[in-house]
Parts: structure tokens; C-alpha cells; sequence
């Protein structure tokens, strides 16, 4: 079992209040990122889970049992941390022994577990060899060994990707979700990196400044943003989001103007805005095509082009200052100072109300 229930969490420093109110349920087995810019308090939240720090308010449940005051060494839980934190003067094997023979286990069930890591994570060849012999990706996977053969109620990863480059950083990834299958075990994952969390999670926690935003599995959440900083944090290229007012209010549409020409009519639920208010309109770079103007459309100035082979990326400004990205499926856009003419696929817009809130679309 690895189900783990967090009820209003809070955690300050002094006068400084970094958690507020958290409150989440960790399925059995999920694999949970959480993401968030720098500071969010995402790592910290990890950290009591782990028993390394202590909640200011609120309760820490494992498997139904409250472990707020319970140590660290008796939660049964696992971290892997982005330091890799591998002692360096002793070989693979013995980092992946140690913590096994401070329990004091028969050497002939450790032997066994390291086997069986080794074997899962493909580093046998590496068990004699020094953390200061091996690359960052061998390393990172050690890291993770030493966690597997504890066969821990969860494992707890806390940016265990950040100092790879980049083309490790996806084969990594890609054996860590191959890993989280195989074992089945409950995983909380800490990044900042929205790319790793939509293709890992189960579900994504999506922080901000010590609160959560937003909880849903990756496509929900890409698909229908809660709020404003929900929907400019996931996806890449990010939302292009433009100001816009409310022209009129009908049942079950709203009709929009925007910078450059933008007009629109949006299917959505018209009760949260009025004619004359101010809201935002958002749409996905993928969501955004060549036009010959007419509704839907906008007039931009191409200012960069990004040509990746199958895909064009295009950087444009509306009406002077106003940015919009759009991932186009043709090459040979031209260069920048361009003039085009960009349409907005009307059925796939989102809408925020002024408070900044998703207006849920019909």
C-alpha cells in the first residue's frame, strides 16, 4: 500500500508562510508530479512528506495512520534527491547496501535486492566501479536504486532530472516511467519543468506561491485550465493569451473584439460575464493557422521564425505590442517584419473572466 493524505497543511517560518491549506490524496500506486515556478513551496511540501520537516498546522496520513510526528526513518518512504547524494568513496554496490545493513539484513536478501535493482536499472556492469567513475545519467540511476531496494511504501523524487542534459534528461525519463510501471508503487515527483510532469503524471498538483492551483491529469489540465497562471504554466509553447472586451451576452455565447482585427464568437457559459467587461481570451500556439483573414483572424508582424523541419514556429506581434506564438505544419514562412494574417480555430478558444477564472465552454 502507498496511499498518503495530506488535510491542511500548513508550514511557516517565522512571520513567513510558505504552505497554505494543502489538502490532496495520493492514490495507491499514482504516479503525482508536483510543478510549480522556483519558490511555489513544492519541495517543501516533499520534504514533510518525507519527514524531513514538520507541518506547522494540519495531518500527514500513510495508508490511513497518522504520520505527522513520526520520523523520518519510520515512514517507510523513499527520496531520491537531485544531488544524487551517492557516497563517493564507496562503490555502487556498497552505496546500494548501505542503507540495508544499517537495518541490519541478512547479506543474502541485500545481495539479492541490489541483483534485482541492478537488473531493473541496468547498472550491473557499474556496482564496482565509484559514483566519481560514472556519468550524470548513471549516477541519477544509483540514486534510484538505492530507493528500489528499500521496497518503500513511496518514493519521493525531488527534481532527480535537473542535472542532466538534455537529451539524457528524455531517455531518463522515459526509464523512470517505464520504472513507475513496472513496480507500481506510489511516486510524488517534484519538478518545474511542465514538459516532465505532462508526460509522467498520473496527475499533476500545479502550485503557486504555497497554494495549489489546479489538480488533473495531464490532458485535463492542458485542455481546460482553471485560471489564468494555469493555463500560461502548461503547454509549450505556452497559451497565447490576448485582452479582450465583451461585445454581447447571449445563452451560451459570448461574442469578443481584440487587438488586430480579432472578433469572435465563443460558445461558452455566459453568466459569469456582462457587455463592456474585460477578460482574456486564450488559444494554444497548435491551435492557430494561416488565414486570408475574415472572422476568427488577426493581423500580426512575424518578428521570428523558428523552423524545426516539420513544424514552423512563428513569433509574431498584434497591434504593435501584443505576442503571439503559433506552431504552423509548413515550412517557409519567410523572415521576420512579414505581414500575416493568423486565424484562431474558434472552436478550440478559451476564455478567462476578469477575476482571471476559466468561463467553462459549451
Amino acid at each position: 500500500m502507498g496511499r498518503i493524505t495530506l488535510t491542511s497543511i500548513d508550514r511557516a517560518y517565522g512571520k513567513m508562510k510558505i504552505l497554505h491549506d494543502i489538502n490532496l490524496d495520493v492514490a495507491d500506486g499514482e504516479m503525482l508530479v508536483l510543478v510549480g515556478p522556483s519558490g511555489c513551496g513544492k519541495s517543501t511540501l516533499l520534504r514533510l512528506i518525507a519527514g524531513l520537516d514538520r507541518p506547522t498546522g494540519g495531518r500527514i496520513e500513510i495508508d490511513g495512520v497518522d504520520a505527522t510526528d513520526v520520523s523520518a526513518a519510520q515512514r517507510g518512504l523513499a527520496m531520491v534527491f537531485q544531488s544524487y547524494a551517492l557516497y563517493p568513496h564507496m562503490s555502487v554496490r556498497q552505496n546500494l547496501a548501505f542503507g540495508l545493513e544499517n537495518i541490519r539484513m541478512a547479506k543474502a536478501e541485500i545481495d539479492a535486492r541490489i541483483a534485482e535493482a541492478a537488473r531493473m536499472l541496468e547498472i550491473a556492469p557499474y556496482l564496482d566501479r565509484r559514483p566519481g567513475q560514472l556519468s550524470g545519467g548513471q549516477k541519477q540511476r544509483v540514486a534510484i536504486g538505492r530507493a528500489v531496494v528499500r521496497n518503500p511504501t513511496a518514493f519521493l523524487l525531488d527534481e532527480p532530472l535537473s542535472n542532466l542534459d538534455a537529451e539524457l534528461r528524455i531517455s531518463t525519463r522515459a526509464e523512470l516511467a517505464a520504472l513507475h510501471k513496472r513496480l507500481a508503487t506510489t511516486m510524488i515527483y517534484v519538478t518545474h519543468d511542465q514538459v516532465e510532469a505532462m508526460t509522467l503524471a498520473d496527475r499533476i498538483v500545479v502550485m503557486r506561491s504555497g497554494r495549489i492551483e489546479q489538480i488533473g491529469r495531464p490532458l485535463d489540465l492542458y485542455n481546460a485550465p482553471a485560471n489564468l497562471f494555469v493555463a500560461g504554466f502548461i503547454g509549450a509553447p505556452r497559451m497565447n493569451l490576448l485582452p479582450v472586451k465583451v461585445l454581447s451576452v447571449a445563452v451560451n455565447e459570448v461574442a469578443v473584439e481584440g487587438p488586430g482585427g480579432l472578433s469572435a464568437v465563443i460558445a461558452a457559459n455566459s453568466a459569469a460575464l456582462k457587455p463592456g467587461d474585460e477578460a482574456t481570451l486564450g488559444i494554444r500556439p497548435h491551435d492557430v493557422d494561416l488565414s486570408a483573414g475574415g472572422p476568427g483572424s488577426v493581423e500580426a508582424r512575424v518578428t521570428l521564425v523558428e523552423a524545426l523541419g516539420p513544424e514552423t514556429v512563428v513569433h509574431a506581434t498584434i497591434a504593435g505590442d501584443e505576442k503571439m506564438v503559433a506552431v504552423l505544419n509548413q515550412q517557409g514562412i519567410g523572415a521576420g517584419g512579414k505581414q500575416i494574417s493568423l486565424r484562431l480555430n474558434p472552436e478550440r478558444m478559451h476564455l478567462f473572466d476578469t477575476a482571471g477564472l476559466r468561463v467553462s465552454i459549451i
